[in-house]
């Protein structure tokens, strides 16, 4: 069996309201559907957002923080899939699939995770039994190659930037400079104007968390990047917490600065 041992760094810890007025005063707020839940077990819950975007919520039990909740992204358009992230563990990724499989009846084209850290990969063992082809950037294959994770032997890997076809649009995943750890990527559907930030974006309220892999001179750089480059964007997914619009990014960077 594989084993994923790797660490999660959770950044749950309020922070001052002093963050939280700068950043809402400047930005719209979308009506973020977060309430659409059409899947719930003890494991997992799939909140539908969009038309076609899904956030999966799974959960980890920690010392420091509880039963603590990871988010990831699924995308359904024409009868295929592409999920942002496995859940924290192989049943509750086992559910998610069979969501996607059984509910949706959609063909699963690609799992991609956004970093290194168990939040991101903790489920991958199932989605390999499953024949679901991984993509995984090239820093976050050195990252776990240098503790010694065993991967899936299928995986394919990519340099910063990431597309794929689903139905008669794209999905892309995109490098743009470190943050919470030196290699993380965000997931992009522009056809919905939905960003998967993972662990590089902050919810509202959230403080900075564990800092042990990050990059906090560069992280609000990283996320104006973002920023401004999807200018468009209605919602916002960060990695762990309730999904948002584009003031997550602006509460991040002020976060960081």
């Amino acid at each position: 069996m594989i084993k994923y041992l790797i660490p999660l760094f959770l950044g749950l810890v309020l922070s001052p309201s002093t963050i939280s007025s700068q950043t809402h005063n400047h930005t719209h707020k979308p009506k973020v559907k977060d309430s659409a839940i059409v899947y719930r077990t003890k494991n997992l819950i799939i909140k539908k957002l969009s038309d076609h975007v899904y956030q999966h919520v799974s959960f980890l039990n920690t010392d420091d923080f509880g039963k603590v909740p990871c988010n990831g992204m699924l995308v359904i358009h024409q009868a295929e899939a592409i999920i942002f992230d496995t859940p924290t563990d192989n049943q509750s990724s086992l559910e998610l699939i069979q969501f996607v499989i059984n509910d949706s009846k959609a063909q699963i084209k690609a799992l991609i995770p956004t970093h290194f850290h168990n939040d991101c990969i903790g489920g991958i063992e199932e989605f390999e039994k499953h024949n679901i082809q991984s993509y995984v950037e090239k820093k976050t294959v050195e990252l776990l190659n240098n503790k010694e994770q065993e991967l899936p032997k299928s995986i394919k890997t990519f340099n910063k930037k990431l597309k794929i076809a689903i139905g008669d649009q794209k999905v892309y995943a995109e490098y743009f400079g470190e943050g919470h750890t030196t290699d993380n990527i965000i997931g992009v559907f522009p056809k919905d104007n939905i960003i998967f930030g993972g662990c590089l974006i902050k919810t509202n309220g959230a403080g900075k968390g564990y800092l042990g892999d990050a990059n906090v001179n560069e992280w609000s750089k990283t996320v104006q990047k973002v920023k401004s480059k999807y200018q468009e964007t209605t919602i916002v997914i960060p990695g762990h917490g309730k999904s948002g619009g584009s003031e997550l990014f602006d509460y991040t960077i002020a976060l960081f600065k």
